[in-house]
């Protein structure tokens, strides 16, 4: 049979989602806790990837198992888990439900905290000076125009189209913190934090608005700006179609 899990994770001690070779990572940790429970070979198969040290309030990943599981498997599997990864939801799926591939839509946070603040310093990413949001949104908005992210994707990657469908991309300010909020179809490897450091350099008054459009139809990653620190992206929220549940 096969199932969904809903997971929600603390990335700082783990080399993102995808299991590694010599690092430590979400992926292979779930996998241990749930051979360990239900003494099979079992193989996750992740919604996506996570870079190291983001985190995720939200992700789906698949498994076939012959046990025939409750949602009393969510407490028994929380108990082998370490404390910053956590099994939310246990969901009962078709034979071909494909956590990454049955995917519509995905969304992401990124946290900017605008103080020297002790209690976020590996949830947030400090930045010292002020910050113009309304010339950010209005770039945000930019994005919204254009479906080839070539120039925010990584160099090495083997993807085979740098095409993404942004439906929202926006800022917000919540007291000492800025939040920026996007949620595409799908999104390149890295993309997120590049577009967010190209947004903090409009932000700074060291680019214009406009110079976004030049930089989107470069499709030359060396012309955006750099990629902010994982520790501030969270993955919030995956979106399925309800015909590939049971």
């Amino acid at each position: 049979m096969r199932y969904f899990l809903e997971l929600e994770y603390f990335g700082k001690a783990y080399h993102g989602w995808q299991r590694q070779p010599e690092a430590i990572s979400v992926q292979q940790v779930v996998e241990e806790s749930l051979r360990t429970l239900l003494q099979e070979e079992i193989e996750v198969v992740g919604a996506g990837r996570t870079d190291a040290g983001v985190h995720a309030r939200q992700i789906f990943a698949h498994f076939d198992s012959e046990a025939n599981l409750s949602k009393s498997f969510i407490f028994r599997i929380n108990s082998l888990l370490p404390k910053d990864i956590a099994v939310k939801d246990l969901l009962f799926v078709k034979a071909d439900a494909h956590a990454r591939f049955n995917a519509v839509s995905r969304s992401y946070e990124y946290h900017i905290t605008s103080r020297k603040n002790v209690f976020v310093n590996d949830s947030a990413y400090f930045v010292k000076r002020e910050l113009d949001v309304e010339k950010m949104n209005k770039a945000a908005k930019i994005l919204l125009q254009y479906s080839d992210f070539k120039c925010f994707s990584r160099s090495r990657t083997d993807v085979h189209t740098y095409n993404c469908s942004i439906e929202e991309a926006r800022w917000e300010q919540q007291d000492s913190t800025l939040i920026f909020y996007i949620t595409a179809d799908r999104f390149l490897r890295n993309m997120v934090r590049a577009i967010v450091g190209t947004l903090l350099q409009i932000g700074l008054g060291k680019i214009e608005v406009q110079e976004l459009h030049r930089i989107i139809k470069s499709k030359d990653r060396s012309k955006a700006g750099a990629s902010v620190p994982a520790h501030g992206l969270y993955l919030t929220r995956i979106l399925y179609p309800n015909s590939i549940f049971n």
